[in-house]
């Protein structure tokens, strides 16, 4: 075991972060978080075991609460969206860390950044991953910087990209892009070179190039994807492109969202591949999976529902209006919120004993119609019911539903499990109010798959503006009725 003992990870509501801490916790360090909304964290099944530290590294605001004692840090934050100053909000960030991390004495900063050979042919966003890099070298602490390419796992956003890709459209553009290449890491590689770093003090003061056993063109990440798929997919050469209209359309196409997909976008005009093999050297005990294998773990992992993080944790719409319909991005949302005069944990228990011999509330006879169509086309119905009337746990079967994620108190999200052209959720979430009241938002999300899903979608529009509305005007009835 290491001597280190106290180990600070920014970015813990993450893709990277949110899989780093229990690994942490496993290897026995004590970890700290330091997080711009900590409630965000309250649903993690590591979040008692962990430290939280409100802050916000920008705002230079919580960095020296969060450094104090720690024996090393890890920055796993960067900017994802395309977004105007992104390099100077980055810039800000990385300095203000590094003058914390000095001014406490910590004693190692572990960085994730990007691979991309330096020079003008260097995207936007990979140029400021290395900026922030040196950044953090600048001032003294012991930094070890690991550059890496795209990381494949369950929920990261660039595998998400591939997989929506391959799986919709027949036809694949085979823009000049797609002939350069890059050296896929899986998520599980990445993880242990982060962890086993710092037993190793060695790895400090280098910049380390890290990347999985096989190198590919883009387009055989897709081709790869798309065998071990089974699907047959066929590329037509293109020669030119326009960014714009491209990063546009894979946010029609794909859930990523323009402003996420226009960065990853441009840094595929980028080789990616490690040079030299220094990470072997000082890791031997990691054995890099190739591509085709990582693939497979991630969709093992998508099959089984078991998604660790994902990259959307990035990417939060907003509540503020009390009704919003958007489409969106490949994604739909449908949204009511109402504020209600009972406190949030009093409309939680409402809303969690849904479903099994209660019912739905409001338009019982509607959810029974949908129920009996899922089942003459060959789904499930409402014929599992639930496990318990009053209590409800992640992960168990609620009549159509799966319960994908549970906040005690706060909130509940359902996976629909019957026969759809798509992916649907349905989510209830309460929030307190500083008076004892607090604010109902219920949201209906829907991943069309194809025209048909769509189509099926706006054919239902007016009852589910009519059940939704419903629903959360009769969640609210119940809360403020004199015995809840």
């Amino acid at each position: 075991m290491s001597s280190l003992k106290t180990i600070l990870v920014t970015g813990p509501t993450g893709y990277i972060g949110g899989r780093l801490i229990p690994r942490l916790l496993a290897k026995g360090y004590a970890v700290r978080c330091l997080a711009r909304h900590p409630e965000c964290l309250a649903g993690r099944p590591w979040a008692g075991s962990v430290e939280i530290v409100k802050g916000d590294i920008c705002k230079n605001e919580g960095l020296e609460k969060a450094f104090a004692g720690a024996d090393a840090a890890y920055y796993l934050i960067h900017s994802m969206a395309d977004l105007p100053g992104f390099e100077k909000m980055e810039e800000v960030s990385a300095l203000n860390f590094a003058k914390a991390a000095a001014a406490a004495g910590c004693g190692r900063v572990v960085y994730l950044g990007g691979l991309g050979k330096e020079g003008p042919g260097l995207s936007r966003h990979l140029a400021s991953r290395h900026r922030v890099g040196e950044i953090l070298h600048s001032l003294g602490t012991p930094v070890t910087e690991f550059r890496a390419a795209m990381i494949v796992g369950s929920g990261s956003i660039s595998f998400e990209m591939i997989r929506y890709l391959v799986e919709r459209l027949p036809v694949i553009p085979g823009f000049h892009c797609l002939q350069t290449h890059c050296q896929p890491l899986a998520v599980r590689d990445a993880l242990s070179y982060l962890i086993y770093c710092l037993e190793k003090p060695e790895t400090a003061g280098r910049v380390i190039e890290i990347g999985g056993a096989t190198c590919h063109r883009y387009q055989d990440l897709l081709s790869i994807y798309a065998d071990i798929r089974g699907l047959k997919r066929r590329f037509i050469e293109l020669r030119s492109w326009n960014m714009g209209f491209c990063s546009a359309m894979v946010g029609l196409i794909t859930p990523v969202p323009k402003i996420f997909a226009r960065p990853l976008l441009e840094s595929l005009n980028c080789e990616v591949t490690c040079c030299g093999g220094e990470a072997f050297v000082l890791f031997p005990e990691i054995k890099p999976l190739d591509y085709a294998t990582a693939v497979k773990y991630a969709l093992v992992r998508l099959n089984e529902n078991s998604v660790e993080t994902s990259w959307t944790a990035a990417y939060t719409p907003s509540y503020a209006k009390p009704y919003t319909f958007e489409d969106r991005e490949g994604l739909i949302r449908h949204a009511h919120v109402l504020r209600i005069g009972a406190p949030a944990g009093t409309v939680f228990r409402v809303f969690s004993g849904l479903g099994g011999e209660r019912g739905w509330f409001y338009g019982q006879l509607l959810w029974w119609l949908k129920a009996l169509q899922d089942r003459l086309v060959g789904g499930i119905g409402m014929r599992r019911g639930r496990r318990h009337p009053d209590v409800i746990h992640q992960g168990e079967a609620l009549d159509s539903w799966r319960v994908e994620r549970v906040i005690e108190g706060r909130m509940m999200l359902l996976r629909a499990e019957m026969r759809l052209p798509g992916k649907g959720w349905l989510q209830f979430e309460a929030v307190p109010d500083t008076d004892g009241a607090s604010t109902l938002r219920l949201a209906a999300y829907f991943e069309p798959h194809g025209l048909f899903g769509n189509l099926y979608w706006y054919s239902l529009y007016p009852a589910h503006v009519f059940i939704f509305r419903g629903l959360a005007l009769e969640i609210r009835r119940r809360a403020e009725a004199p015995l809840n």
